[in-house]
């Protein structure tokens, strides 16, 4: 259940009503917000005269649901928007991970010479195994605070545990949650606490209730800016590396509140497959995709096998366009 109150409020008596419906509280410039567990669905008469408005749910996905806003939450990235009102789609290209300057940098010019505004790449790897590239750490973040600071673009780039998040809040414009940190509190908390964006990932074996409810600790902490990345999950199939749940994605676009990004190349895992699924994930008319882009794919030290290199991407972009146009979307 999720109660608005009255910003004069005595704070005395919004923390006894905190404490008694076992709520978390949230304050934004016109309203208390007082969000319980679901199971609780009435207040009692004595409280009735303090609450403007109630809101009764059957999960604790509260904050995140189409039953509290109707509207999808606006998220501000750069000089655009996504979400909201806003017909925008963002499209985020760049190697899996910063390898070192030259690489950042032809990513870079590939980026301005097609004119879009966001680069992903990743500083710290979660990866599965110990023996694999882990990433530059902060010598990684630095290479692209000096990409941003020379081209001007958002950068996103993904946070691996709570010992650095604060190092990845200070440096990107968007923050990534991994599919194999999504359970993971203390980052989550941590991102509750910024107003920068983040975007959270589905982790591969995760429900879709698992996943909001991960959102749900975010805008719990304070933090509106909330974008959810669909990017694939495990299922019996071995020919892919996982399964792109588009099913998945056309529910939280219909029940939940905040922006839909799909990542093609963690789904498929494969290059060669990676274009014609990102064409159908456009026109599921969500909010951006991620894809994976190297200059020298064969090399990359990271996912090589679904990083498309610099010409099939741009074949690839130019039938985004199209289908972009088709269902009133500008990339971004």
């Amino acid at each position: 259940m999720i109660l608005h109150i009255d910003k004069n409020i005595d704070s005395a008596r919004l923390k006894q009503l905190a404490d008694f419906y076992e709520a978390i509280t949230i304050t934004d410039d016109n309203k208390h917000v007082l969000v319980t567990p679901s199971a609780i669905k009435t207040i009692d008469d004595a409280h009735q005269q303090f609450v403007k408005e109630i809101f009764v749910f059957d999960t604790d996905i509260q904050l995140a649901s189409r039953k509290y806003l109707k509207e999808k939450r606006n998220v501000t990235i750069g000089k655009n928007d996504i979400g909201g009102n806003s017909r925008n789609v963002l499209v985020a290209i760049g190697p899996c991970s910063v390898e070192s300057v030259e690489q950042i940098t032809q990513s870079a010019e590939f980026l301005k010479r097609l004119g879009l505004n966001t680069l992903r790449a990743g500083s710290f790897k979660p990866r599965t195994s110990p023996y694999t590239f882990q990433g530059l750490g902060i010598e990684g973040l630095k290479m692209l605070d000096k990409i941003r600071q020379d081209y001007g673009f958002s950068i996103i780039t993904e946070v691996r545990d709570s010992t650095h998040v604060d190092d990845v809040i200070a440096y990107a414009d968007i923050v990534q949650v991994g599919a194999k940190s999504m359970y993971d509190h203390g980052i989550l908390r941590k991102c509750g606490k910024t107003n920068k964006p983040i975007l959270l990932k589905r982790g591969f074996g995760t429900n879709l209730q698992e996943f909001v409810q991960a959102a749900e600790f975010i805008l719990s902490g304070g933090n509106n800016n909330v974008i959810l990345c669909e990017r694939g999950i495990r299922t019996f199939e071995t020919k892919t590396r996982f399964t792109l749940d588009l099913c998945g994605a056309a529910y939280l676009k219909e029940n939940t509140n905040l922006p839909v990004i799909l990542d093609p190349s963690h789904a498929m895992g494969y290059a060669y497959g990676v274009p014609d699924l990102a064409r159908a994930c456009m026109a599921m008319d969500i909010e951006g995709l991620l894809i994976e882009v190297h200059p020298n794919p064969k090399v990359a030290l990271s996912d090589a096998s679904q990083q498309l290199d610099h010409q099939q991407f741009e074949n690839l972009f130019g039938t985004l366009k199209a289908i972009a146009g088709a269902i009133n979307r500008t990339i971004i």
